[in-house]
């Protein structure tokens, strides 16, 4: 924990994208010791805070509140006298009806050290996300931020000659709002807008007029949060609307990589506009005997040939090399790598790749060795616990000396299956499978992992010993990765839609 001089940071998380936290914010969210986060607040950020960190849903959703700002007020002052950096996550902005201005009164109050960290507000998100500027030299120079949760509150003949109006938690009240504004002149042909969950890959959007947006809203069933928007840059929505037009926007696609490599994927899908639901059904851990490799490190001058068929691999041969006595300088063997994300795991070493094959199948690799005398070659396999043998019974026929040593192993997370249950009941459209150890794991996670379960979802495969292998399970693939990468993968899934 940090030093008992501690301090609350209030910090904007953004209207939803998670990428759009400010640097500052995810640089304090990376040493706190505590996050107290909002129902808007993006859950992906949490994964920023260190392991011990606490995480504190606070709640503050419409109707639901978790705590009161009291509680969340005095909660935030004693986590502070512990001597801990305390984050105050919030969607939005702190000071943009946020409610920032009661907490830092709170910790004012008492003395305790406070920072605030804007974040990118709601109405700046939509702005961006929808192709509405708030401001425009030809519409408007204007605009009025407003609650609408209190209508008699409100002073309408002020708030309806603002060009543009940006209504903050007013979807429930529209009706009444629309007509306050009709009769103090706005015309009932104005452009509005409503849109749920701005910036997010669930963003939803209605457009309208002053006189018939609130009939579409319920019409659509629009449930809170959502922000409406009024005003004649609405109408430019038409024109400037990219996000709502990318690929694979409204997409929702299941991610059954390891944790740490999930991104790898996420990350891609969700810039086409996707949205992601991490399922990892596997995990990738170090081997269940370290001995063999540890053994074949010991011995690393005397190989001739040093092969990699995976990221993982390289990784755990580093981990194994670094509890060794030994270093990069024992090392004489040529490397072949299979894969360009393999061949970047090693260039990052520093260290050449002598062969590759051109595709990303161990068959593959076996023709990069033709005309390549393997007689007593010493080659030497870091690979997964279970494995095809296709590699090591090929090279040992063509003379080669082979040791094959576990590296590491994967193993299904504890929780696959209630998450696997979970993602499924949010219907995706697509599971993505990045290995056979997903598809296998897939099956034995789930009781009725075939055509009842998987109605309606398409089935994205890396490549054609995955393909295989869900085909084995009578389970249809719908795409196939070409090349079989990361990056073909999310491509075939761009084509397809």
């Amino acid at each position: 924990m940090n030093s008992p001089s501690g301090k609350v940071y209030l910090v904007g998380a953004g209207p939803g994208d998670p990428e759009l936290i400010t640097v500052k914010g995810r640089k304090i969210l990376e040493r706190a010791d505590s996050v107290l986060y909002d129902h808007l607040a993006p859950e992906r950020l949490l994964e920023l805070a260190p392991p011990h960190a606490e995480r504190v849903y606070v709640g503050k959703k419409r109707s639901a509140h978790e705590f009161s700002q009291d509680e969340i007020s005095r909660m935030l002052i004693e986590r502070a006298r512990r001597g801990w950096t305390v984050v105050r996550l919030k969607g939005g902005d702190p000071f943009i009806f946020a409610r920032g201005g009661e907490e830092i009164e709170a910790l004012a109050a008492v003395g305790i050290p406070f920072e605030i960290v804007p974040g990118v507000t709601t109405p700046l998100g939509i702005a961006a996300y929808t192709g509405v500027p708030l401001t425009h030299r030809e519409h408007t120079s204007a605009v009025t931020f407003v609650t609408g949760h209190n209508v008699a509150a409100i002073d309408w003949s002020k708030i309806g000659g603002s060009e543009t109006i940006v209504l903050f938690m007013g979807l429930v009240n529209f009706s009444a709002i629309a007509r306050e504004l009709i009769a103090q002149g706005r015309s009932p042909a104005t452009p509005a807008m409503a849109v749920r969950w701005a910036t997010r890959p669930d963003q939803q959007t209605i457009a309208g007029t002053l006189a018939d947006l609130a009939e579409k809203i319920a019409v659509a069933n629009l449930r809170p949060p959502a922000t409406i928007i009024i005003g004649e840059v609405v109408a430019l929505r038409e024109r400037f609307n990219w996000y709502e037009r990318l690929p694979l926007f409204g997409q929702r696609i299941i991610i059954t990589r390891d944790r740490r490599q999930a991104m790898e994927l996420t990350e891609p899908l969700e810039a086409l506009g996707a949205e992601t639901i991490f399922v990892p059904l596997i995990a990738i851990c170090g081997a269940a005997d370290a001995h063999p490799l540890d053994d074949a490190i010991a011995r690393l001058a005397t190989y001739d040939w040093l092969i990699f068929t995976s990221v993982n691999g390289v990784r755990f041969f580093v981990e194994a090399l670094d509890r060794s006595s030994v270093d990069l300088r024992s090392l004489k063997a040529k490397i072949c790598a299979i894969g360009s994300a393999t061949r970047a795991a090693v260039e990052a070493l520093h260290l050449k790749v002598d062969k590759m094959p051109e595709e990303y199948v161990a068959e593959s690799l076996l023709k990069v060795f033709q005309g390549e005398n393997l007689e007593w070659q010493r080659i030497l396999l870091p690979r997964a616990a279970v494995a095809r043998d296709v590699i090591p019974v090929e090279l040992r026929r063509r003379g080669a000396i082979v040791d094959v040593v576990e590296a590491y192993r994967t193993v299904i997370p504890a929780d696959a299956g209630d998450r696997m249950r979970d993602g499924l009941a949010q219907r995706p459209h697509w599971i993505t499978f990045t290995s056979s150890s997903t598809v296998t794991n897939f099956v034995s996670v789930l009781e009725k992992p075939g055509r009842e379960v998987l109605d309606g979802i398409k089935i994205a495969s890396i490549g054609p010993i995955t393909s295989a292998t869900l085909r084995e399970h009578g389970i249809k693939v719908d795409v196939e990765a070409d090349p079989h990468t990361i990056g073909g993968l999310v491509e075939a899934m761009r084509k397809f839609s």
